[in-house]
């Protein structure tokens, strides 16, 4: 990485107190070479780094002094000294390190007293008795015992007094703890020392020699007692749940551990701890110690977390390995997995889950341990059939998608522990033919792939077995794993395994072969299929291989690559590609880029030379598809090597691409285009600064690298041009009119040049610098990005100017300085809500470039001398941020004065919250670190004050019951006045007495217009509020004034966080160390309560949650206990305000609770997630007890607060899995409260029942309702929530008792709904039915039940929830039984109801059978036979004796289904259908059905619709059967498709024209080639009747498309005989449709006549002649369908024609149409190429490639053939017209077009005058359509420059003069129209009238260009016309730059 400094490490110096320092001194020799000597220079350094040399040297002194026998007291002192300074060195000091590093070495004549030193300096640590040093001792003892011999010599020395110290230390730790309840910080700091202190204790017992004898002492033994001690304090540390869980776990480890140490006789102690995990610990047999300390423990009602970290002590501390501890212990072993089993059903807090994964995966440890050398019943007890590893399996496959990563890490690690235990228990057997490895294997690869547990296990499989077996059982397996790789959540998954098998499989071929011969069948197994995902497969898709398996892929077989690159280069120029398409060019990109990224290509010129073309770089650089272009750019820009030399052609290139590629509309392509262009310029930096370092050598010699090509200074001026080059490019694109994604672009490039190329610092060398390329007119360009609408841009571009030197701001001179600050100040009052931040930007820059107006400093009287001393730079901008906070508050205070009087006036004039804003953000950019503290603070306090004000004005709209219907929307003079009588009204006194009864107005409350017109006599009748400039008259709406007061509440609380969240707090009343008093944060608290839970508003409510969350975390990191414990108050408070409300309450029951739930939410989530979230149980533990049913009525409204709070906590991800333990609470309230008779109750009930859908089954990421990724198996849910499983249970089965009732009430149990929908999201477990507690199986009945639900949605619910519950080979047995209850037709007495619920089971059990993974084999044919045996039992279901049409429609579905699957099971022969009869009986259903014979109803029937439908199906697919049997002979067929055509219904005609179209599509491009059944051919006639007469509009269209479908020549001939009509006539009549139907007929209408039209343009001339004079009326059509007010498919429509016909009037050498009418139609093209749809814009590229590709054009551009881009397509059709007018020989009627074209003729400007000159209306929202995307000025500069191309390159001129001076004149006044309009713009127009200020410098550009061109027609220069802009402005990079001379593209 270049000449980067390597970061110096810090090390804080030791030093030593003054007495030892002193002896230092009185022992040091003369000479300086004693160890005295070098202690003292040691310790004389304040540089730690430089002190870790001289320790180094201290062990070779000694052994220095070793050599000659003595140990004077010298270096007794020193040892000693030494001993004091390692004991005074913090814990992570290196020099601690480094110094007993060194003393390890000491000679052993020093050893002795060495230990006496360190024994005597650790004995007074020991001694003391602070306790907030207990902390320091505890780190001294850690070290010691850290690979630290006279550490560990010392300790043991002290074991008794450390052993103590240790007991002490715990006991007040713990006490201290316990006294500073509530206190975070301290108790935070206070755990940690307990923590630290337990591990301590673990490591002496451990590490310290003699600990085994110590059962030999006497009880009575000061040691004795200690450890008894230490036990039991371990002991109640285990069961104390106030301690940190980390605490409790190593407690546990240290109970096992002293036990293990203490208790005799050692083969009694698994005896022992297996009774206490079992809880049979038989107190008598145990002694006494053992009782006294660890009591707790013996009992039966041991907490769960001191089981479970029992259970971790005793995996940890017992030895495990070879069987030490014989039979007793494989028993203790066995006894710990089933407690831990036990512990896994009960134990749901994810914290304790997280401990007992872990904890099993160690047992999983253990166990191989102890198997590989174990007893015989072990191994039975262990192997893969036992109940233990089934036991695992289950939680394996329970856990595997939990939503914690590291708890699925743990699955991982017991899947894998568990085959290597089953490898230990088979001992020398197979292990790839083992019966449980290969029925693990199988059930596996059965499983769905959205599992993600399936990759893990499988790649654990593939590391034992080898992938060879997988491969064996599932040859396809990888293109199945890549087809998967479209779906981002399962890609890292399945490119792992995908590796673990390439990397298998390339082993075991390699060790199978001599030769390279295997790398054939390795590229046929991976690299083939990953071929075929790079060409044809999605977008996502490749975009996931690529970045996931091709560079694993390449990195395993580098080699793989050039077979990759040549089958790619063979079919490149084949499959370009297109905009949904890569093609081969794309996968050949993505390989090379891939390559080059992993150092697989040496350098670029690897690449282009030998690889690929520079031809098809350009293609890719160019290419419709965005990640070609991006793949291509990233080959270019991306190296391993970060100092690889950029070459001239490649900077090319990439010039050529930035050209082109700026305005993408994607962001995801335009960060990283950005990402890789900055990668880009990190290369530059670098090598140019080996570059240099070459350039300073001078040497002579050449060494043979890429470096010296060329001389550096070369590559150096290259580099510099390069990217003054980009540069230039990057500021022309911020050009008048630039879209977003263009200023995006540009701006973040250049922000990425300031950042990469920063201003050289101590004599580096830079190779270029930005600010040299920044002149007056690009600095007025960035700063006028701040008027962009897009805050993204508002934000680069400060961020720029922020990067850049501060010098630049002297290029503005002193009037543009001000001009700038009174127009930011204008702004902050605008009505325009975007204005607002545009003047804080601008305030923002003017700050922090110390350019404010002089006349400011009033603001500030006695600080500028202040900020001389300290940071001058920071103290600059906090001055002026002063000053302008100071001017804008004055500012603000007189605005509210004149609100308090006319609120009206404020939300007109001067709306309030912009200054607001602006003032919010000065302080957000300022430094944390204050320097005039004095003068903040009756600044900050003036500001609470004002704010506390504006809200007192607004607050009133936003607390009533209905702000935004409040104000009447009218804008009629008498409006106003009436919106300030009902203001005056407002009082936020709502209450929720809507629960108990309906408010009835009062008398006095009917609103009478005359009381009005008297009561509002006072004010002003029409309410003007004036301009403060223009006096205009202004009328309010509503909007306005709710704007005003929601923008109003919510700048305030971002306000007031802000505040809190920036400024210091006083830590006393009278501290002059901050700004916020304690009481100023209690009333900011007290406001965002007030607002939070009175407000209605949602954006007032949503965005003081904001402000808040910002205060509450600020009080949760405060030292001031009181301000700590505020939280709790609050919410305490809240909660019981929520429990006691009553209908009086002012707390808003409506708006899901309005503020309340973001109040409680607010404090909730700023609770320490590290802590015990005390109140988030306390919360929901109150929560959920109101929100269950009750009796009480008036409990009612506490009921649907608790509900709504609900909701919002578990929204909330910032409280993650620590709110799971709720989720089924939380679901029996939202589903006992949908039973409710208040409807409020039932609303929230849903919305929290569907919040806890998406917590539990993940966010919905498609449109199918019950998506594979939102579904999990049945045991992992009832395992994660068991309380669940018998409250559905029950509650299922309470529902379906009653659901049918045989009295015949009809009771609808609205929680079925809710029930239904829980389990149709269940599936089951690959476990389910072996070994599962919580079977699914007991809910089967009921679902069955439930069916037969009166409400028809309840029962197709009760059909979808059922699938998931039926195993896959128990469906086939469950149809049949439930065909068996169906009635037949004798019986007298059935419900429909009943038969309607059993079918649809029916249908969607078989629905799911025939998708299954089986449905080709052998077993799926006979099973569906014997299903199709009992449907024909029942087949009187589907005819006429069933008088329900519904049932009957359901039936005919199932039937339907079934031929389908035995037609796909049989292979089309259908041996099983006509072996069964099925098709005669079908035959026979569609011969006597109302199809046939006509329906008799004359009114509605119910089902009708559907039963039609289910009908038609089932007879198309009978027509379409007989038909292929017979081939095309139509016997025996029931019904004929021209009967369902002419059907009366038009449900039948539509899906049967539906059917037919989808096979004439399917057909179309293979017509002439049999691609159409004999069945459908000559049906031209038949469409033609049918398109004639049909009135029905959606199959009028589809009649339309079937005929575009059809070959024209087929059927256009026989419109006579059918329909009466000429050709030319249905060409006409078509048209007409086109021209006066909506817009998916008139789009298809349009394309059947285009398509008519082009087929008698390619007939004979007679013909051709007889359309010709339809042809403009047809031009004309397609110009109007080109239009921006026109939907996207009429445009899309119009693209798709122009493709078309393109040869035929856009390319024709002969013009068949007039000039006019064919530039009309290039018109076109050019517009859809600037149209704001993506799919539009790639339609009209289509369009323009077709044009570049006929046989006159493809000389005109470099680019035919190929697929290119919208952007630069629009240049290319430029190209392609000009060149043809030139062929064409017309150039001179045309040029006057083209002009017409570049001066913008279809702009009416003298519209545009008056409506610059008339008084404008102030609306808040401009609702006209905008084109994000088109670029005027670009279209501008593209057709200068191929018009300029032309006329240089044309020998005459084509105007004559009279037409020259016409053009002339037109533009010129033109030109001096807008001059007048620029100067009656103000000064700063471009803020305060950008809209108007932009239209006018765009539309001066296009007159400067047409003068130019005049110009140069008339021989003059056009710089002449140049010299002098309409806007006088000197900025020359705004003037677009076009080009004088013509520039090659």
């Amino acid at each position: 990485m270049g000449v980067k400094k390597k970061k110096e490490m810090q090390v804080t110096a030791l030093t030593i107190c003054h007495q030892d320092l002193q002896t230092l001194r009185a022992l040091a020799d003369v000479e300086g070479k004693n160890l005295a000597s070098l202690l003292l220079h040691c310790v004389q350094l304040t540089d730690g780094v430089s002190q870790i040399r001289y320790v180094k040297q201290i062990v070779p002194l000694l052994e220095k002094a070793d050599k000659n026998g003595t140990c004077d007291s010298t270096i007794r002192s020193c040892l000693d000294i030494l001993a004091g300074i390692y004991l005074c060195l913090s814990l992570k000091n290196p020099l601690k390190k480094v110094l007993a590093s060194s003393l390890n070495g000491l000679p052993e004549f020093f050893l002795s007293e060495a230990v006496q030193s360190f024994t005597s300096r650790l004995q007074e640590e020991l001694n003391t008795a602070d306790l907030y040093s207990y902390r320091k001792v505890i780190d001294n003892i850690s070290s010691c015992m850290e690979n630290f011999n006279l550490g560990r010599t010392s300790v043991s020395n002290l074991l008794k007094n450390v052993l103590h110290f240790l007991q002490k230390s715990l006991i007040e730790i713990s006490e201290e703890n316990r006294k500073f309840a509530g206190n975070r910080i301290v108790q935070t700091q206070l755990m940690n020392d307990l923590l630290v202190c337990t591990r301590v204790s673990v490591m002496v017992v451990q590490k310290v020699q003699g600990f085994q004898r110590i059962h030999l002492n006497i009880s009575s033994s000061p040691m004795w007692q200690n450890m008894c001690g230490l036990l039991g304090i371990f002991t109640k540390f285990l069961s104390d749940d106030d301690l940190l869980q980390t605490i409790q776990s190593t407690s546990g480890l240290a109970v096992v551990l002293f036990i293990k140490t203490m208790f005799h006789p050692p083969e009694k102690i698994p005896d022992l701890i297996s009774s206490m995990l079992l809880h049979s610990v038989d107190c008598t047999s145990v002694p006494e110690w053992f009782l006294n300390c660890c009591r707790r423990l013996c009992g039966a009602d041991v907490p769960q977390p001191a089981l479970l970290f029992l259970c971790q002590g005793t995996l940890t501390m017992l030895d495990w390995q070879n069987a030490r501890m014989g039979p007793r212990g494989e028993a203790l072993l066995l006894d710990t997995v089933h407690v831990l089993f036990t512990l896994s059903s009960q134990i749901k807090e994810s914290t304790l889950e997280m401990f007992l994964s872990r904890i099993l995966a160690s047992w999983t440890n253990s166990a191989i341990h102890v198997l590989e050398s174990s007893s015989p019943s072990l191994k039975d007890s262990l192997n893969g059939n036992s109940s233990i590893v089934k036991r695992l399996l289950e939680y394996v496959y329970t856990h595997w998608e939990h939503p914690l990563d590291a708890l699925r890490h743990q699955t991982k690690i017991i899947f894998r522990n568990i085959l290597q235990m089953h490898q230990l228990t088979i001992e020398n057997s197979d292990l790839a033919t083992d019966h449980f490895i290969v029925e693990l294997t199988e059930s596996l690869l059965r499983l769905e792939w959205h599992i993600k547990g399936k990759y893990t296990c499988l790649g654990c499989l593939v590391d034992y077995v080898g992938v060879e077996h997988i491969l064996a059982l599932a040859k396809t397996i990888p293109s199945q794993i890549l087809e998967v790789m479209g779906d981002q959540s399962l890609v890292p998954y399945a490119s792992d395994l995908l590796e673990t098998m390439f990397k298998n499989h390339k082993s075991h071929l390699k060790s199978q072969t001599v030769d390279s011969a295997w790398i054939d069948e390795w590229h046929d197994t991976w690299v083939s299929p990953l071929l075929l995902i790079l060409c044809e497969g999605n977008l996502d898709q490749k975009s996931y291989v690529i970045d996931y398996y091709l560079p694993k892929l390449l990195n395993c077989n580098p080699e793989s690559l050039s077979y990759m690159v040549k089958i790619l280069q063979t079919s490149a120029d084949a499959k370009t590609g297109s905009y949904n398409s890569r093609g081969a060019l794309g996968a050949l990109m993505a390989c090379l880029r891939t390559a080059r990224a992993h150092g697989h290509l040496q350098s670029a010129a690897d690449a282009w030379g030998n690889l690929v073309t520079s031809a098809r770089i350009k293609q890719g650089l160019i290419h419709q598809h965005c990640q070609v272009r991006l793949d291509t750019l990233g080959l270019l820009c991306e190296s391993n090597r970060s100092t690889e030399i950029i070459s001239p052609e490649e900077m090319q290139w990439i010039q050529f691409f930035i050209t082109y590629n700026l305005n993408n509309p994607s962001p995801g392509v335009r960060q990283q285009i950005c990402s890789l262009l900055k990668k880009l310029f990190c290369r530059i930096q670098e090598s140019s600064q080996v570059l240099y370092k070459l350039e300073q050598s001078k040497a002579k010699c050449e060494p043979e690298n890429e470096f010296t090509k060329q001389h550096p200074s070369v590559s150096l001026q290259q580099y510099k041009n390069f990217m003054s080059s980009i540069c230039n490019g990057l500021f022309e694109a911020l050009f008048p009119g630039s879209s977003y994604p263009t200023r995006f672009s540009a701006l973040t490039i250049l922000g990425s040049m300031a950042e990469v190329f920063p201003v050289p610092e101590g004599g580096v060398q830079t190779v270029y610098q930005l600010s040299h390329d920044i002149d007056i007119g690009r600095l007025e360009t960035l700063i006028e990005c701040f008027t962009s609408t897009f805050e993204e841009v508002k934000i680069l571009a400060f961020d720029l100017l922020m990067k850049l030197p501060k010098t630049i701001v002297q290029f503005l001179d002193s009037e543009k300085l001000q001009g700038l600050f009174q127009a930011a100040l204008e702004l902050s009052k605008s009505t325009k809500p975007y204005d607002c931040v545009t003047a804080s930007y601008l305030l923002n820059f003017l700050i922090w470039q110390n350019a404010l107006p002089s006349s400011l400093s009033a603001y500030l009287k006695t600080q500028q001398v202040a900020c001389e001393d300290g940071d001058k730079s920071a103290a600059v901008v906090e001055r002026n941020t002063l000053m302008v906070i100071e001017c804008l508050l004055e500012n603000l205070e007189e605005e509210i004065s004149q609100a308090e009087n006319s609120l009206l006036q404020a939300a007109a004039s001067f709306p309030m919250y912009g200054r607001v804003h602006c003032i919010t953000g000065a302080l957000q950019k300022l430094s944390l670190n204050l320097q005039l503290a004095n003068e903040w603070r009756p600044v900050v306090e003036k500001l609470l004050l004002t704010s506390y004000r504006l809200s007192a004005v607004v607050s009133p709209v936003i607390q009533s019951s209905s702000p935004e219907g409040l104000i009447p929307m009218d804008t009629d003079s008498e409006s106003a006045s009436r919106l300030q009588t009902i203001l005056n009204e407002i009082q936020p006194r709502d209450t929720n007495d809507y629960f108990n009864q309906a408010k009835i107005l009062k008398e006095r409350d009917s609103f009478d217009l005359k009381d009005l017109n008297a009561s509002v006599r006072s004010i002003d009748a029409s309410a003007e509020s004036k301009g403060s400039k223009e006096g205009k008259t202004c009328d309010v709406t509503a909007q306005m004034v709710l704007v005003c007061c929601w923008r109003s509440m919510k700048e305030v609380a971002l306000l007031l966080g802000t505040l809190c969240q920036l400024l210091p707090m006083q830590s006393a009343p009278e501290s002059p160390d901050g700004s916020l008093t304690v009481e100023q944060v209690k009333e900011i608290g007290d406001y965002f309560k007030h607002h939070l839970l009175q407000s209605r508003h949602r954006g007032a409510f949503e965005l003081a949650y904001t402000g808040f969350v910002k205060l509450t975390e600020v009080l949760n990191r405060c030292p001031d206990v009181g301000l700590q414990k505020l939280p709790e108050q609050w919410l305490q408070n809240v909660l019981e305000e929520v429990k006691c409300s009553d209908p009086s309450s002012k707390l808003c029951a409506t708006r899901r609770s309005a503020g309340i739930p973001f109040y409680i939410q607010a404090l909730l989530a700023s609770e320490p997630k590290k802590g015990k979230m005390d109140l988030l149980k306390i919360t929901m533990k109150e929560l959920i007890s109101l929100a269950g049913p009750t009796d009480d009525s008036q409990s009612t409204v506490p009921q649907v607060h608790a509900l709504n709070i609900l909701r919002a906590l578990f929204r909330d991800t910032r409280l993650g899995e620590n709110i799971i333990p709720y989720v089924s609470d939380g679901a029996k309230a939202a589903i006992l409260g949908f039973t409710s008779p208040v409807w409020a109750v039932r609303n929230s009930s849903t919305l929290l029942f569907s919040t806890l859908i998406t917590r539990i089954f993940g966010v919905k990421r498609g449109k199918d309702e019950l998506s594979k990724k939102n579904r999990m198996t049945g045991s992992e849910f009832f395992s994660r929530f068991p309380e669940l499983y018998p409250f559905l249970l029950k509650q299922l089965e309470a529902v379906a008792s009653t659901v049918d009732s045989d009295i015949g009430e009809l009771n609808r149990h609205p929680s079925m709904f809710l029930l239904l929908l829980v389990l149709g999201r269940l599936y089951p477990s690959p476990m389910d039915g072996t070994y599962s507690a919580l079977s699914m199986a007991p809910f089967v009945p009921f679902i069955m039940r439930c069916g037969r639900s009166p409400v028809y949605r309840s029962r197709e619910m009760a059909a979808r929830a059922l699938v998931p519950f039926v195993l896959i080979d128990e469906i086939p047995n469950t149809v049949r039984t439930l065909l068996a209850e169906l009635p037949n037709c004798t019986d007298q007495h059935f419900r429909q109801n009943h038969i309607h619920g059993t079918l649809l089971q029916v249908f969607h059990l078989l629905q799911a059978f025939s998708d299954s993974k089986y449905r080709m084999n052998t077993y799926l044919q006979q099973e569906l036979a014997d299903i199709a045996v009992c449907t024909k039992a029942k087949l009187w279901l589907a005819k006429r004796q069933n008088p329900c049409l519904v049932t009957r429609a359901v039936y005919i579905d199932v039937l339907f289904l079934l031929t389908r699957c035995l037609d796909k099971a049989a292979k089309g022969s259908q041996p099983v259908l006509e072996h069964l009869g099925l098709w005669e009986e079908v035959r026979g259903i569609i011969s006597g059905s109302e199809l046939i014979t006509g329906f008799p109803y004359t009114f509605t029937v119910p089902g009708l619709p559907q039963y039609l439908q289910s009908l038609t199906k089932l007879a198309i697919t009978t027509v379409l059967a007989v038909a292929a049997k017979d081939g095309g002979q139509r016997r025996d067929v029931p019904i004929s498709l021209s009967q369902l055509l002419e059907s009366s219904f038009p449900e039948v005609r539509l899906l049967t024209l539906e059917s037919l179209l989808e096979r004439f599509s399917a057909a179309a491009p293979r017509l002439g080639e049999k691609g159409l059944p004999p069945l459908l051919k000559n049906m031209g006639g038949t469409f033609l009747m049918l398109a004639i007469k049909e009135n029905h509009p959606e199959c009028f269209c589809k009649i339309l498309k079937i005929l575009h479908c059809m070959d024209s020549s087929e059927w256009l001939p026989q419109t006579e005989q059918y329909i009466q009509l000429t050709p030319k006539e249905f060409l006409i009549w078509t048209m007409d449709i086109a021209s006066n139907e909506r817009s998916e007929i008139q789009s298809i209408a349009l394309r059947l006549a285009s398509k008519m039209i082009a087929h008698h343009m390619q007939t004979c001339e007679e013909t051709r002649d007889s359309v010709a004079p339809k042809l403009q009326q047809w031009v004309q059509l397609v110009v109007a369908s080109c239009g921006d007010n026109c939907p996207p498919e009429s445009r899309l429509a119009a693209a798709e024609v122009l493709t078309s016909t393109a040869p035929c009037f856009l390319t024709n050498v002969h013009p068949i149409l007039g000039l006019q009418d064919t530039l009309a139609l290039w018109r076109c093209v050019l517009t859809l190429l600037q149209s704001e749809e993506q799919a539009v814009r790639d339609a009209a590229t289509e369009t323009v490639m077709t044009t570049m590709s006929q046989e006159n054009t493809c000389q005109s551009t470099e680019f035919a053939f190929c697929q290119v881009d919208a952007s630069i397509a629009l240049t290319l059709a430029l190209a392609v017209l000009c060149d043809l007018l030139k062929q064409w020989d017309q150039l001179e009627p045309g040029l006057p077009v083209l002009l017409g074209w570049l001066l913008g003729e279809d702009d009416d400007l003298t519209a545009h005058v008056e409506s610059t000159h008339q008084v404008e209306g102030d609306y808040l929202f401009e609702k006209a359509e905008v084109n994000f995307w088109a670029e005027t000025l670009i279209f501008v500069k593209y057709l200068y420059k191929h018009i300029f191309g032309l006329l240089s390159k044309s020998s005459w001129h084509p105007l004559s003069p009279e037409r020259l001076h016409h053009f002339q004149r037109t533009a010129s006044k033109q030109y001096r129209l807008i001059s007048q309009l620029f100067r009656e713009l103000p000064p700063t127009a471009e803020f305060l009238k950008t809209v108007d200020f932009m239209r006018l410098r765009i539309q001066e550009e296009r007159t400067l260009a047409c003068l130019r061109l005049l110009a140069f027609l008339e021989g003059k220069e056009g710089a002449d016309i140049l010299a002098v802009r309409a806007s006088d402005s000197p900025t020359e990079v705004n003037q677009l730059t076009l080009q004088r001379t013509e520039a090659a593209f």
